[in-house]
């Protein structure tokens, strides 16, 4: 192996790769100093900078970046850019990172590799997340659902038409099913009279929505049952939950992916309704014959899509 492309072979994590590139700054020439110090107090630029945008940043020829790249262990810039790249498609940098990331996509004419990466994160993100979800839990959740008073789903941002999508679709069997917060209200006041009779489905990823949390916190204090539902273990809404899903969220896009939250609600739900008794059918059958009955629904002789 050339011995220019050993720290690329490693598959390094951009952490590495910058304390190399410090520990090799006294060696380099003055502008590859130059380059490798604007690298070093820049380093959200690299994986979404084009080596020309980088090098006219850094005030330095294109081909300096190509030198310095080579000289701590990799083939060229690109391959020195991918660790940086792959944090990026991870989700593990911040949400401003990977929009400037989605953009230089765009400027490159890359956009096929974006569209394999979302298609992969897509399915990646639903195999990940039902690979870790123990049936018997989803169980004793759906269980919980059914035989409490009142539910509630909460949240927020990306979050908030999740939990109304999981809301419109149960109430068309259960008829304490309420998202929140309701429009012109907070969710902690219309949480005010829930107790331990009651449910409060919460949804939040990071960086988690302080007022979810809060919700959180006030309705535990109140007695009621919490599912949690987060992309992390360490989630203040999992902690301390009756029932907590950890559900997996990494894309390339700058939001946390919903795609495995919604093939979890629906699934939760699907769990509800085989956990629930024949009242539930009964409801649905009347719910679906009434839009029938008031012309909701277009003739078409197919069955109806909700």
């Amino acid at each position: 192996m050339n011995d220019t492309t050993v720290l690329e072979a490693a598959n390094p994590a951009p952490q590495d790769v910058l304390e190399t590139l410090a520990a090799h700054l006294p060696d380099l020439t003055p502008e590859m100093r130059k380059a490798a110090t604007y690298v070093l107090e820049n380093p959200r630029d690299v994986g979404v900078s084009s080596i020309r945008e980088i090098a006219e940043a850094a005030n330095v020829k294109p081909n300096t970046f190509m030198r310095m790249a080579r000289t701590v262990g990799f083939g060229g810039y690109e391959a020195f850019r991918e660790p940086f790249r792959e944090e990026i498609r991870q989700g593990r940098a911040s949400f401003p990172d990977r929009a400037r990331w989605l953009q230089s996509l765009s400027k490159s004419g890359k956009l096929g590799a974006l569209y394999v990466d979302m298609v992969s994160s897509a399915i990646a993100n639903i195999e990940e997340t039902f690979a870790a979800i123990d049936v018997d839990m989803l169980t004793r959740a759906a269980e919980a659902i059914w035989t409490s008073r009142r539910v509630f789903t909460l949240g927020v941002g990306v979050n908030s038409a999740n939990a109304a999508n999981l809301t419109y679709l149960a109430s068309t069997g259960m008829v304490e099913f309420h998202a929140i917060p309701k429009r012109g209200s907070t969710a902690t006041d219309d949480l005010a009279w829930a107790d331990g009779r009651d449910i409060l489905i919460a949804i939040t990823c990071k960086p988690y929505r302080r007022e979810v949390v809060e919700a959180v916190e006030i309705a535990r204090g109140q007695g009621v049952k919490v599912i949690g539902i987060s992309d992390s273990a360490a989630s203040p809404i999992i902690i301390g939950s009756e029932h907590g899903f950890v559900l997996s969220v990494d894309t390339p896009q700058f939001f946390p992916s919903s795609v495995a939250t919604i093939a979890f609600l629906e699934t939760l739900l699907s769990f509800v309704v085989a956990s629930a008794s024949p009242k539930i059918v009964e409801r649905v059958e009347r719910f679906h014959r009434r839009r029938h009955q008031l012309g909701l629904y277009l003739d078409t002789g197919d069955p109806p899509d909700g």
